[in-house]
């Protein structure tokens, strides 16, 4: 039920239908108003709509995997839980070896480390990243990559589609040039070409800029093992801890700070990259295949402050 409460999003479906209405708007234009004028009678027509088609495609089978995948839902329980002894018996369960391990008050049932509430889902996600209502779903540790690879390739149709859109108004200009006699004739198609270049020229910036910033925002918080829920807590904590601290002591904490950060062993790169997209090869990370993580025996949680969301 969660889940379809999500699918129901209001700003999701929206965002989900402008999504694909700029993908088909910018195919058409491409095709019928770039690519045919253009190139009619060359190999290059061809090509390059293969190509951008191909693009498309991918990036809609992305999407689709980001959308319609689960991010990574804490099952609920079959039973309530009883949570009433639960403050008594925190140093118990830490001392077991538990720690990480919250109790959510809205799905009342225990989540692993790393897990978060989303309050549109209504679910908690493990490693969750943030609710993005451009695929009506959350980016978490089942589907990050899809939307890392939805991102990639939207950027790469943006890029393509702006360099193909300024070589044909490059193109146009110097036959308008040479058929200076024909321009009258030409004036009502004209304008409307010239509007669905600008049209696309905007559409391509626009989402261009905005999908590959938050591409680069992705692969840092891979690369540093912190999602941005994660780093926000983690200034808070830090603040809190100056502030409530006195000068004294906030020095002394400042200074032992670092050592502790230091001595958590952090993976490697690479072995954080592929936890996302899985141990297969670097050709098979751009593809919206299903990768199984690297770790045996299921998803290995990095040792993180108990945060208590």
């Amino acid at each position: 039920m969660a889940s379809l409460r999500c699918r129901r999003d209001p700003c999701g479906v929206i965002c989900l239908i402008l999504t694909y209405f700029s993908v088909f708007y910018a195919d058409y234009v491409v095709i019928q108003y770039v690519l045919i004028p253009t190139y009619t009678g060359s190999v290059w027509c061809s090509l390059h709509g293969s190509v951008f088609n191909l693009i498309l495609l991918l990036l809609l089978a992305c999407h689709s995997k980001a959308v319609f995948s689960d991010p990574g839902m804490v099952p609920l329980p079959d039973t309530a839980i009883d949570f009433s002894d639960l403050r008594s018996q925190s140093s118990r369960i830490s001392e077991r070896g538990c720690e990480g391990w919250t109790v959510c008050s809205r799905c009342e049932t225990y989540r692993p480390p790393r897990a978060h509430h989303c309050r549109v889902c209504q679910r908690c996600i493990r490693r969750m990243d943030h609710h993005c209502p451009w695929i009506n779903n959350c980016v978490g540790e089942l589907n990050q990559k899809y939307f890392i690879q939805f991102l990639f390739y939207t950027g790469i149709a943006s890029l393509y589609s702006l360099m193909l859109v300024v070589s044909a108004w490059i193109w146009r200009i110097r036959n308008e040039r040479e058929d200076a006699d024909k321009e009258g004739e030409e004036s009502p198609s004209k304008h409307l070409i010239v509007a669905h270049y600008i049209i696309l020229l905007v559409e391509s910036v626009l989402f261009g800029v905005f999908v590959m910033v938050i591409f680069y925002d992705q692969l840092v918080s891979i690369i540093t093992d912190e999602t941005p829920i994660e780093h926000m807590k983690n200034r808070l904590m830090i603040k809190d801890r100056g502030a409530s601290s006195s000068s004294s002591s906030s020095s002394s904490s400042s200074s032992s700070q670092p050592a502790h950060h230091s001595s958590h062993t952090r993976k490697p790169k690479i072995a954080l990259l592929r936890e996302v997209f899985g141990r297969g090869s670097v050709f098979c990370w751009l593809l919206p295949l299903h990768s199984n993580p690297p770790s045996v025996g299921g998803i290995s949680y990095s040792a993180l402050p108990d945060y208590d969301v």
